[in-house]
């Protein structure tokens, strides 16, 4: 048995495709409306929420970093203003001769430190600028301050904080000294703030690892350490005509050597941080802010991947996901589309493939318009024919003198006519049926007889391509009732198409087999072939009308459909199997009829005669 599948010679049926240049086209047209409807809504509404969530988080963070700074600031005023405010209570709460007394001056500064270390030493000097009393690990008491800067500026002022110097102790430190008028006498109260806890107080907690916080002079001298370049006295690396206003944030290359200080222009935060974006890894965000007394400026820094780290990667990861989804709506725009623009595609063929078939289901309805026309004509004389020659046998049969061997070779003769009256009225009977003017009785019809006659038609036509046919015939067949003309139709399309498929081939062969079908009650007869085969897209379209896989011009696609059309009719069936590179074989099942026909001459003669004078008028 067959199994595969394989395409004739010849292919499927070009149609041609009258819209396949606008596809293209129609495709792009698609695209670009999804683009316009979906993409670019998405993309502008997108960007937009970025951009406004970026200002956003970035103008929230500058926010946090001037708090930051504010926040520190304020803690070392605070500092500063408390221990200023303590040393003017001792001031203003002891009189002179009693502070000059070392144990009672010892005392003070004990309980001025019961809170916390905040005072190195502490010293009453008198206005010739020496000690007149002093509590402190240093010896100072025969040191002369009334050439130095903090004692003028004390003088002058009442109150005063210096920067950080070296002085007598050839360390860093600063002092806080306060005037006091008291009972005729003045002095002064000075006192050395611990350095370490000044530091401490500029905290970096918080700002990362490359954030750090010091404290600068106006003239630009570090107050404290920095954190990673320069030392307390160092002069800083930057401007210090860059920190204009109460406070601010810049924008700038690293702070320290080697690169230099360059500010942007446009200090403002949210252009800053908006600007900062753009910028390298290096860039660094500075806020700052002055302290109001002593003038000392308090400076925040960090770098700009480090401060805006997770905004810039939340802001990647949004943007990713963004372009992901256009991305995906653009796949599945031109994925759907390209589907879409296929369907079209293939409905405009079959659109063309349908009117195709009904221009020439138009031109087989005009054929029989014609056959009805010429059956009608011809049908007319011959049963004149047939009347006449009946009418000259009797005739003959009741004239008296004629010889037998005369009226025996008469009536030969006029059998003759019968028969070829016969044939003419089963041709015209045949184009009436196929124009439908007529729907002719069935027959008893011996499978073998009417194959047999098929082969011997179609015999030499195989023989020429160097196919051969072999048939094997079981004998004493039941007969069929059906149409003899049209069974023989059937074969004639299938042992055509047998031959037909082995086109290209330089030999091939063709079996015919009947066998009888006990269990269905009916006959089999198998057409089998060594052909090229049918592909599987054009094995379940094989019987449908107009299909054919022979080149333009060759076949109508008719035959198998017809041949379908014609076995259902009288009762059976038929299939077909093929497998590729190996051949097709159909085989056509007809049920058996009981019955016991008349088919005489005189009986078909008188059939015949009554046919041809029925025929309607076209």
């Amino acid at each position: 048995m067959l199994g595969g599948i394989e395409a004739v010679k010849g292919g499927p049926l070009q149609v041609p495709d009258v819209h396949s240049r606008s596809y293209p086209k129609l495709l792009r047209r698609f695209v670009f409306g999804a683009v316009i409807c979906s993409v670019l809504p998405l993309l502008v509404v997108g960007w937009i929420s970025y951009l406004y969530y970026a200002q956003f988080s970035m103008s929230r963070m500058a926010a946090y970093f001037q708090r930051t700074v504010e926040y520190n600031r304020k803690t070392v005023e605070s500092f500063l203003d408390e221990r200023t405010s303590d040393l003017k209570l001792v001031a203003f709460t002891h009189s002179l001769d009693y502070l000059k007394d070392a144990s009672n001056l010892g005392q003070v500064f004990h309980i001025l430190n019961r809170e916390g270390s905040f005072f190195t030493d502490l010293g009453v000097i008198g206005l010739e600028g020496k000690h007149l009393a002093y509590v402190g690990p240093y010896d100072l008491m025969d040191k002369d301050y009334s050439q130095t800067f903090w004692f003028k500026e004390v003088m002058a002022k009442g109150v005063y904080v210096s920067d950080v110097f070296m002085g007598y102790r050839e360390i860093p430190h600063f002092i806080i000294a306060v005037l006091c008028r008291k009972g005729g006498a003045t002095w002064i109260l000075r006192a050395t703030i611990y350095q370490e806890f000044l530091s401490s107080l500029v905290e970096t907690a918080g700002l990362g690892q490359t954030g750090e916080v010091f404290l600068v002079n106006k003239d630009g001298i570090y107050q404290t350490s920095p954190k990673f370049k320069g030392k307390i006295m160092d002069k800083a690396a930057f401007p210090m005509e860059s920190f204009t206003g109460g406070s601010g944030i810049l924008s700038a290359d690293p702070i320290h050597p080697p690169d230099p200080f360059t500010p942007e222009s446009g200090i403002v935060s949210a252009n800053l941080i908006k600007y900062g974006l753009l910028q390298s890894s290096s860039q660094q965000i500075v806020a700052y802010s002055w302290l109001r007394h002593p003038q000392w400026l308090l400076v925040v820094k960090q770098d700009f991947s480090e401060v805006f780290g997770d905004i810039n990667r939340v802001n990647t990861v949004v943007l990713i996901l963004l372009h992901s989804c256009v991305l995906a709506i653009l796949i599945v725009s031109v994925f759907t589309t390209g589907q879409m623009v296929k369907t079209l595609k293939r409905r405009d063929n079959e659109a063309e493939e349908l009117n195709r078939q009904l221009m020439q289901a138009s031109k087989l309805a005009s054929i029989g318009e014609l056959a009805a026309g010429v059956a009608h004509e011809i049908n007319n004389p011959l049963a004149v024919i047939l009347t006449e020659n009946q009418v000259i046998l009797d005739l003959v049969e009741t004239e008296q003198g004629l010889s037998t061997d005369f009226k025996e070779q008469f009536a030969a003769s006029l059998g003759q006519i019968d028969a070829q009256v016969e044939r003419c009225s089963h041709i015209t009977q045949n184009l009436l049926r196929f124009s439908r003017r007529i729907a002719l009785p069935m027959r008893f019809v011996d499978l073998n007889a009417a194959v047999k006659d098929v082969v011997g038609l179609l015999e030499k036509r195989a023989g020429s391509r160097g196919v051969q046919i072999s048939v094997d015939f079981q004998e004493d067949l039941p007969s069929i009732r059906g149409y003899d003309f049209e069974l023989e139709q059937v074969f004639v399309n299938l042992i055509g198409n047998a031959i037909d498929a082995h086109e290209g081939k330089p030999y091939g062969s063709i079996r015919i087999t009947t066998r009888r079908d006990g269990k269905r009650q009916g006959v089999i007869a198998t057409v089998a072939d060594t052909g090229s085969g049918i592909s599987a897209e054009n094995l379940a379209r094989v019987f449908d009308p107009f299909f054919t896989t022979k080149p333009v011009g060759q076949g109508t696609g008719l035959g198998l459909s017809i041949s379908y059309s014609i076995i259902r009719q009288m009762g059976g069936a038929i299939s077909v199997r093929s497998e590729e590179g190996k051949g097709s074989e159909f085989e056509v099942f007809l049920p058996c009829r009981d019955g016991d026909p008349d088919d005489s001459a005189q009986t078909r003669r008188k059939e015949s005669v009554k046919r041809l004078l029925a025929v309607p008028a076209k």
